[in-house]
């Protein structure tokens, strides 16, 4: 028998995730992500593809994210009719997230047609995928809870663990038998870290003989989550006494709701002032439904905290969910301090593009980023802290405070990798392949794992390696 593993997205770059398992003639593929960054680069990667989908037996989807799960709604018009196997949590979030983008490329499209129109210009552009093509891809759903084998292929079976990334995020273990040898390969999808608020930490994995591991944060070090809470603490309390707003781009899902559980823990403890706090999403309000209903993923902490007492941990007096537009429309004429957290996370689109227009002129407030802004997002760009950025095509001086909590990232640092691997037998693991990364990550990664004895590769795109036995 002949294995090898290629990836045709998220090789050398954090978004498009795309891994693929070939066991003799069988192809399995590991999440079908979307790309991101630069809007028609992105536009064109995500209509090309490199593969052909009608090939794949099976697909396993490690986690909700979009740049993991985007495209699956594309999957089944090019010719996909195998299983996608995921975890119940992840099922429900991806639900979520892919009604949200058709519903968001149809609103958008929508607009452009007017306004290529009203020009005398025809128009011809299509969606990526509409609310029936997401409908469709997930009836090939098949749910599988943590810690239960099961059959993805013949002679492969594969087992989910807790990723302690996202809720029901998964690390995946692929078993090949061949007569009496197995070979066993992991794939981390997206790791994450001890410690974080609501979810339990990553699971350590059997023995395997190859690991697939991100790099998102390969050349970083977090902060204690501790420091970040009392950063945290202190960036609400400084603002709200100049009068300020917080304004909070955050993924509406994991993120967001991170955030509001440790402002319920704050305000308990009366460690920031009553303030009013705002989550401006109505993707981040499904989702928090979607949390409150997996309880099978929360760590102890909560549990003693708030479900253990039957209180709410998503929600107290001093919350507010914003779904309506009018509603949100008001918070921009908002006076006096508030806490506004509205996605999307790298500010390239959503409610937030709009907090952003009424509130980086103003000194007196704060944008506070909480994660990960990929290259050439709006994002990066408010992180990098350019005197001026483009916001619906006009330029904004960006005078408010910017305060950076990367605590926060639901992704392992380089330390967090290193003690998740070296739980792993060296003379076993074979090879560590690196991917969702870019290029500086994922070297200085390769450094710190090969100093430590471990063998790594940086998966090029579309470049084959070749898996052994023995």
């Amino acid at each position: 028998m002949s294995f090898e593993i290629f990836s045709w997205g998220g090789a050398e770059e954090v978004t498009g995730s795309k891994h693929f398992l070939r066991a003799d003639n069988q192809l399995f593929m590991v999440d079908c992500g979307a790309f991101q960054g630069r809007r028609k680069e992105a536009e064109e990667k995500n209509r090309s593809w490199s593969f052909d989908a009608s090939k794949v037996d099976a697909l396993i989807l490690t986690h909700a994210h979009y740049d993991h799960s985007g495209l699956l709604p594309l999957l089944k018009p090019k010719g996909f009719i195998g299983n996608i196997y995921t975890t119940p949590a992840s099922r429900d979030l991806t639900s979520l997230i892919l009604m949200d983008s058709a519903h968001i490329q149809a609103k958008d499209l929508q607009y452009l047609r007017k306004k290529t129109e009203r020009r005398g210009e025809p128009f011809h552009k299509e969606p990526l995928y509409t609310e029936r093509d997401v409908i469709d891809i997930l009836e090939q759903v098949v749910t599988v809870s943590y810690h239960r084998r099961f059959l993805i292929g013949e002679g492969v079976k594969a087992e989910f663990y807790d990723a302690g990334h996202i809720l029901g995020s998964a690390v995946t273990l692929i078993e090949l038998e061949n007569n009496r040898h197995t070979l066993k390969i992991a794939f981390s999808g997206d790791l994450g870290r001890k410690n974080l608020p609501i979810l339990r930490d990553p699971e350590p994995i059997p023995q395997v003989d190859y690991l697939v591991m991100e790099s998102t944060y390969g050349n970083r070090l977090h902060d204690p989550i501790e420091s970040a809470t009392e950063k945290l603490a202190q960036i609400v309390s400084q603002t709200a006494a100049q009068m300020g707003k917080i304004i909070i781009p955050a993924f509406a899902v994991e993120r967001t709701q991170e955030i509001v559980y440790i402002l319920h823990l704050l305000s308990d403890q009366g460690r920031i002032p009553k303030i009013p706090v705002y989550v401006d999403s109505p993707m981040a309000t499904n989702a928090t439904s979607i949390f409150r209903v997996h309880q099978e993923c929360y760590d102890e902490e909560i549990r003693q905290a708030f479900i253990d007492h039957h209180k709410n941990p998503f929600g107290w007096s001093d919350l507010t969910y914003v779904t309506a537009t009018e509603d949100s429309k008001r918070l921009n004429s908002l006076k006096g301090p508030a806490v506004i957290i509205s996605a999307s996370g790298m500010c390239e689109s959503g409610r937030i593009l709009h907090h952003l227009k009424n509130s980086i002129e103003e000194s007196r407030n704060t944008v506070l980023i909480v994660g990960f802004m990929a290259q050439n997002t709006l994002g990066r760009r408010i992180l990098e802290r350019e005197p001026e950025v483009r916001i619906f095509g006009d330029m904004y001086p960006l005078r408010s405070r910017v305060e950076v909590l990367n605590t926060f990232s639901a992704h392992a640092d380089y330390n967090d990798i290193l003690s998740y691997v070296g739980r792993l037998d060296r003379k076993r693991l074979k090879e560590i392949f690196l991917v969702h990364g870019e290029p500086e990550a994922q070297q200085n990664l390769k450094r710190v794992l090969t100093e430590e004895g471990y063998s790594a590769s940086i998966v090029r795109y579309g470049e084959r390696y070749p898996l052994q036995y023995g």
